[in-house]
């Protein structure tokens, strides 16, 4: 835990830094349909998950080399994790996985005018923290119908974790830009197992489909 405190430390510190040096901070919101691909060495179990609407929120600061090329990073607010169901006769089970975390992406931008607006593309790694997590699920069988909700553990304990707090991965995205506005779309790759159990070369990888609305705040 005191290791991923002083990584978001320095996170913070290195996005604090550039922010001094950016030539454009812009406000970002939007959507992510969120899902996990979960296997081990036999078997994959995520084929029937289904995607979790959620949401991302924050800032991104771009920090130009020349024309058409930046340096895009950021901090944002964002919701992950996965949907599930399943029937059979008067049986029915749902649930739904919802994680928050607090990402850094370090991304090159190019960007290229277009008439009168500029289309822009993204590819870099990011870095999320886990924040807090929810999972909750619903049993119906003959009628009756049963609920709870757990909160997630966090750690690297496979006995009494549910996730590893340290996410990792790549984003490739693109979009377009009109005066102050900007709308893109962009795919979170996770490469890092978030999964503390690893027997059987079991893993756990966030996949998000995220549209983001942004607005630039401030340019020199």
């Amino acid at each position: 835990m005191k290791k991923l405190i002083t990584l978001l430390i320095v996170l913070l510190a290195i996005s604090y830094s550039v922010e001094t040096y950016a030539q454009s901070i812009s406000a970002r919101a939007g959507l992510n349909l969120a899902t996990m691909l979960s296997k081990d060495d036999d078997e994959t179990y995520s084929d029937d998950m289904k995607m979790k609407p959620g949401f991302h929120v924050g800032v991104s600061v771009d920090v130009p080399f020349d024309e058409n090329f930046a340096f895009q990073t950021g901090l944002l607010l964002s919701n992950k994790g996965y949907k599930y169901s399943d029937e059979d006769g008067d049986y029915e089970w749902k649930s739904k996985l919802s994680l928050y975390y607090l990402e850094i992406p370090l991304m090159a931008k190019a960007t290229f005018d277009a008439g009168g607006a500029k289309i822009y593309g993204i590819f870099g790694p990011y870095v999320g923290l886990g924040l807090s997590g929810k999972y909750k699920w619903e049993e119906t069988y003959d009628g009756d119908t049963e609920k709870d909700d757990d909160s997630v553990e966090w750690g690297s304990d496979e006995d009494k974790d549910d996730f590893k707090r340290l996410d990792l991965g790549l984003n490739i995205g693109a979009g377009v830009e009109i005066d102050a506005f900007q709308i893109g779309i962009q795919y979170g790759l996770g490469l890092a197992n978030v999964s503390p159990y690893s027997d059987d070369g079991y893993r756990e990888n966030h996949r998000v489909l995220g549209i983001t609305l942004g607005y630039r705040l401030f340019s020199k």
